[in-house]
């Protein structure tokens, strides 16, 4: 079982500048030592530090209070890129790996570490930004995937903000519902064109390939697209077996494997 000094000692050396980390764990030392019955005295002996040393640190309440001296100011590689962070996170962004992947396009040319430590020291815990947080992915994704009569008021006006900032997300929600209108009305025959619009469009590579992939079994899918008839209910049986045979495997032969699917058909 670790002891509570153990612990403060370990939560210290996760974040922090060295001097810092260093500074934190003899601050815990100290204090645990004190706490114990030691006196300061002896505590200096035991740590080979001074008594002034020792009085420092029992005075001071946290580790931050002894955080004097030039490296708290020292300039760093991250400093020109601080205003930019802070912004961002006003304006909801609270991941340090995206927020880190953005200053990296902007120039910065240091590790994720630096990032988080940042964030880590200066915003965690503190109350977040003017506005509100901004839509997930998978929130749009299913915006746009909802017949538009479907959606709220609210989540179309928030469809509409995120596409006014993005022209290529309004070009593939152009594409996506009108391919759900082919599938819901049996409108097969407008495929091909519907093809040649993806294929041209540059901005969305992964909607060209998925017109591609269409192109290999064009016949096929035009006809799935037109016909009222579908494989659906073949399908259902299918399932069903295989999950009869999952059921009776390794319990019975075949006889009663037949036996099984005949009666729940």
């Amino acid at each position: 079982m670790h002891s509570p000094f153990n612990l403060e000692v370990s939560r210290a050396q996760q974040t922090g500048h060295r001097f810092a980390e260093r500074t934190r764990t003899k601050h815990a030392t100290i204090h645990a030592l004190l706490a114990a019955g030691h006196s300061k005295r002896s505590v200096a002996r035991q740590l080979g530090m001074t008594l002034n040393t020792i009085l420092g640190f029992s005075r001071a309440t946290t580790p931050e209070e002894m955080f004097t001296g030039q490296w708290q100011n020292r300039a760093t590689r991250l400093d020109a890129y601080k205003p930019y962070l802070d912004q961002r996170w006003q304006e909801g962004c609270t991941n340090a790996w995206k927020l880190w992947e953005e200053i990296k396009e902007q120039g910065y040319f240091r590790g994720y570490a630096g990032v988080r430590d940042y964030v880590s020291r200066n915003f965690r815990g503190k109350p977040q930004s003017i506005g509100p947080r901004p839509p997930s992915a998978r929130a749009v994704t299913r915006w746009i995937l909802t017949h538009p009569d479907a959606l709220s008021e609210g989540n179309r006006i928030q469809l509409k903000a995120v596409l006014a900032h993005c022209p290529e997300l309004t070009t593939l929600v152009d594409h996506v519902r009108s391919f759900a209108h082919m599938v819901t009305e049996l409108q097969g025959d407008r495929l091909p064109e519907w093809i040649v619009s993806a294929r041209t469009t540059t901005d969305l590579p992964s909607l060209s390939r998925f017109a591609q992939h269409l192109e290999r079994d064009l016949d096929a899918v035009i006809a799935g697209l037109t016909l009222p008839w579908s494989s659906g209910v073949v399908e259902g049986h299918v399932n069903r077996i295989k999950m009869l045979k999952r059921q009776m495997y390794g319990r019975a032969g075949f006889k009663l494997l037949r036996k099984r699917v005949l009666l729940a058909s």
